[in-house]
């Protein structure tokens, strides 16, 4: 967020010129560096296996042990200068801050110094984030923005981007990629940067991400993919979420992270972060900052289904709805720092901590705020509370975080006292430090506390997962096994369970279905579309005047397809044991009928709905064309599963 209050004169910025123009695509690009040697003296790395997953709610290693994300942003490459003016005067960039497009320091600090004092910060984890212009830069980085790392000189940013990627890896440091802008400039108002497909396409910037992903594949410490930083309104659009336009940031990051994780690497978190802004900031215009409250309704399920986690900002002089201007652009809404404690935790809550509170629904996940700052230099009672009510609430609930921004100048590029003092760590000229670990810095005890805090350790256990299905636009197959055989029902808005799940429960209406995680799929073997009754068998009649898409002896349902509102097939998968027949007939045409507690959650909003109980599996959707009925699914055929 750094964020529109900064933003809004961006957007005079942005009316008065164009951007600077994006290079041309080279090979996107050189091979990567070689790794900078880290000190042998740097303080011992947390033990964690590479990759990391999901449990519920927590992030773990591969071993199943929880992974707390204390993070810090190392910022740079995604570009410094605030969009107006000389772009070599340090002047023209942030708190007069010249990151040349790489991570900020590396004119004034050796690399082992730098991770010897993120480890002395109790961090094991780094957000890093990038520019899309930064991967075609062919130029390279003055001599003089690595100058405390000379053997740097030469290279483009990218190579000093894979540089540093390595040199935090071989730290220990597990590195989250993070697509900050598209051009390398000052984040985030008005600046040209507000979407992912400002001034490119969706599918360009999901090649970037595929490319990059590529680019890391080979380092088990690159452990995500943080795919685009504060989705939010331009001069004139809102984004939204589920739409199903090209503003659509649900569809988008669900495109972008299902290529990654299939075209890319596998072995990647997939972070999705929420809206951070739409509207007009001024009283009496619709405004607002949604961040993760549409997740409730439609979240993610990607075709690697334990990848998955949410992000959100939160800065103390913004609000739920007031952008952190003054002046232009400042309504009478409340800051965060305006709220009692009360307040902020029940806006926290609402506003992102209920998606990893409310556990077994369809938007379980870890939220990570992946970034929250203030001021070593802050006076006010108020930031200073709303700081301390933050890290306190972030332990309260044993969150994962990430403070922005890690390093910072002390000193202006002439030598005078300046450069940027939210940064938790500050360099003069000569590399002398200020900051966090130093006497005198008033956000040491809410930090120390926060990192140190014991939270929730060792092994997290497998709990059920669940995940919604979503035809609303397209189609949303979260399968690679049923990708990989192609078009099941070609015309057809088509959804399939990831692996690993089998389908509990659909909408009547609308397309939505929910699946629970599942051992059953037989390892090997296809999978049978049904697109009529000849798997009913005589006398098996289980809705009576409806038509039946059941699935054969031994299978059981992963998928469906609609035309229109009409189901069109169902998609079936053979078990890896023997299934019971018999079973019961769930209908839901007139009413939800749902377990007890409805496991998953509300997966389809305003619709009926009908779901299997846990102990059953569907094994058959009936319909009806019958005129002035609805043709969308209205009965699950449920049947008992095998015993354990």
């Amino acid at each position: 967020m750094k964020s529109l209050i900064r933003a809004l004169s961006g957007a005079l910025v942005l009316l008065a010129g164009a951007l600077p123009a994006v290079a041309a695509p080279t090979s996107a690009a050189a091979a990567p560096a070689a790794p900078v040697p880290v000190s042998a003296t740097a303080p011992a790395a947390e033990a964690w296996t590479p990759p990391l997953s999901t449990r519920g709610r927590y992030i773990v290693d591969a071993q199943g042990n929880r992974f707390r994300l204390r993070s810090g942003n190392w910022d740079g490459a995604q570009g410094s200068w605030n969009g107006s003016g000389d772009r070599n005067d340090p002047a023209t960039h942030h708190a007069g801050q010249n990151s040349n497009g790489i991570p900020i320091g590396l004119d004034r600090v050796p690399l082992p110094t730098l991770l010897a004092d993120f480890r002395a910060l109790g961090l094991n984890s780094i957000r890093l984030p990038f520019s899309n212009e930064m991967l075609r830069t062919t130029a390279p980085v003055p001599d003089a923005a690595v100058a405390a790392n000379p053997a740097l000189r030469g290279r483009t940013p990218l190579q000093v981007y894979d540089a540093v990627v390595a040199a935090l890896t071989d730290a220990g440091f597990a590195v989250i990629l993070n697509n900050h802008t598209v051009t390398t400039r000052w984040c985030c108002g008005l600046d040209g940067n507000e979407r992912w497909n400002s001034g490119r396409s969706t599918a360009q910037w999901a090649d970037d991400w595929v490319f990059l992903a590529r680019r890391y594949r080979d380092n088990p410490r690159v452990v995500g993919a943080d795919l685009y930083n504060e989705v939010r309104r331009d001069v004139l659009d809102d984004p939204n979420w589920g739409l199903g336009d090209n503003h659509d940031w649900q569809a988008a990051a669900q495109e972008a992270g299902d290529r990654i994780l299939a075209e890319a690497n596998p072995n990647l978190l997939i972070v999705i972060e929420g809206i951070n802004w739409t509207g007009i900031p001024v009283d009496g215009f619709a405004h607002g900052r949604p961040a993760l409250t549409p997740v409730r309704t439609l979240s993610h399920t990607l075709v690697v289904s334990d990848k998955l986690v949410y992000s959100a900002h939160f800065y103390g002089y913004t609000g739920p709805r007031h952008s952190g201007a003054t002046g232009i652009g400042e309504t009478s809404d409340l800051r965060y720092q305006d709220m009692s404690r009360a307040q902020l935790e029940q806006t926290l809550y609402d506003q992102a901590f209920y998606v990893s509170a409310e556990t077994g629904t369809h938007f379980t996940a870890p939220v990570w705020v992946s970034e929250f700052g203030i001021g070593a230099d802050e006076t006010g009672a108020l930031p200073r509370a709303w700081f301390q009510n933050m890290t306190g609430y972030l332990n309260a609930v044993d969150a994962d975080f990430a403070y922005w921004p890690l390093v910072g100048w002390s000193t202006t590029a002439q030598g005078a006292p300046g450069g940027d003092s939210w940064a938790m760590l500050r360099y003069d000229a000569s590399g002398r430090r200020s900051g966090l670990l130093d006497a005198g810095d008033w956000r040491t005890q809410p930090w120390t506390a926060l990192v140190g805090a014991a939270g929730r350790t060792g092994q997290i256990p497998v709990t059920p997962a669940w995940y919604q299905l979503t035809t609303d636009h397209r189609d949303h197959n979260a399968s690679l096994r049923t990708r990989a055989t192609g078009d099941w029902d070609n015309g057809a808005r088509k959804a399939v369970c990831p692996d690993g799940a089998r389908l509990a429960g659909l909408g009547h209406t609308d397309g939505r279905g929910l699946c629970g995680t599942s051992d059953l799929r037989a390892p090997t073997g296809g999978h049978t579309v049904v697109r009529d009754e000849a798997y009913v068998p005589p006398g098996g009649d289980w809705a009576t005047g409806y038509t039946k898409f059941q699935c054969p002896a031994g299978q059981f349902l992963i998928g469906y397809s609609l035309r229109g509102e009409r189901v069109s097939a169902a998609l079936c998968a053979p078990s890896r044991t023997a299934l019971p027949a018999g079973g019961r007939t769930l209908w839901f045409d007139r009413g939800d009928n749902r377990p007890p507690g409805a496991p998953g959650g509300e997966f389809a909003y305003g619709d009926y709905k009908g779901q299997c109980l846990p102990t059953e599996y569907a094994a058959g959707i009936a319909f009806t064309t019958r005129a002035a009925s609805r043709p969308g699914p209205a009965a699950l055929l449920c049947r008992p599963l095998p015993p354990a």
